[in-house]
């Protein structure tokens, strides 16, 4: 199946730079949230992105500002805001991005399941939750499937592609091209907590999150070492408040129920949530964000 219109549900964190990738690929994209508000920071979020990748052609002289101001128009052009489920009549291929809430997931996808045509993949952009589930609330489980991309989506190629129990090999193989379409790397994976990558990422996060805790080392100094000693382009905290802790606090806990106290979950990071400083979209997280 070729894609020739898309879908996102959610213009958070991801949302928004998630619809362009789409649109910097040249295909149209609706972009969905529940408020006018959230719908116009992500598509803000899809310009300034768009600005920051062809500012850097010019700078390179690899094409003039004339030439960049018109791809600006023309792929921002390509992202249309709602607040409802005009446009998703002919989607092909819908991508949600709401908050990693199993109730909240199987909402969306009960909504999509009747707006959407019934030849389109609906797919979820969660990086711990179960796709099964998912596709349980809809009539089409067949068409259900993982769509895992990695923060900041628009330059992370990496793209996990999860299958759940019913997903067909049809679905799967679409999805996987769809990923080549958007100039994405996929890669197949089962469903397991935290499929991957994030399996990966979190057994060797938690060894750090772990040493702070039990030595109170400032969180600051634990991220500069990290970062200059290049192990990671940034420390695992200040990379926390960009994800949103809310979300790594979710991942961490799953995690950590499904495989044991390999996987350490920070206390320091529950209590920052539980008093609602989720980093960067709250303003307040490890750090301070102005």
């Amino acid at each position: 199946m070729f894609v020739f219109k898309a879908a996102v549900v959610g213009a958070g964190t991801m949302g928004g730079e998630i619809a362009q990738t789409i649109a910097a690929a040249g295909l149209p994209v609706v972009l969905k949230d529940v408020e006018q508000k959230f719908v116009d920071q992500g598509l803000e979020k899809a310009r300034q992105v768009t600005q920051g990748q062809l500012g850097g052609l010019v700078a390179k002289e690899k094409i003039t500002q004339e030439d960049a101001d018109r791809q600006l128009e023309e792929i921002v052009g390509r992202i249309s805001g709602t607040t409802d489920y005009d446009g998703f009549g002919d989607a092909d291929f819908v991508i949600e991005a709401v908050p990693e809430r199993m109730p909240i997931k199987q909402a969306v996808f009960s909504e999509l399941d009747v707006v959407t045509p019934g030849h389109a993949i609906l797919a979820s952009n969660t990086s711990s939750l179960s796709i099964t589930e998912m596709g349980e609330a809809t009539s089409r489980p067949d068409k259900v499937v993982g769509f895992h991309y990695f923060y900041p989506a628009s330059i992370m190629r990496l793209i996990e592609v999860i299958e759940g129990d019913e997903t067909s090999e049809e679905t799967v193989q679409a999805a996987m091209n769809f990923a080549q379409q958007i100039r994405k790397q996929p890669i197949r994976c089962g469903e397991v907590p935290g499929f991957v990558v994030n399996r990966i990422l979190n057994s060797a996060v938690s060894e750090i999150w772990r040493v702070q805790e039990e030595e109170g080392i400032d969180v600051k100094d634990v991220d500069k070492v990290v970062q200059e000693s290049k192990a990671a382009p940034m420390g695992p905290f200040f990379l926390g408040d960009l994800l949103g802790l809310d979300t790594v606090l979710h991942v961490a806990e799953h995690l950590h129920e499904s495989y044991g106290d390999r996987f350490y979950v920070h206390s320091g990071m529950k209590e920052l949530v539980e008093a609602g400083n989720l980093g960067q979209k709250t303003g307040k997280g490890f750090y301070e964000h102005g």
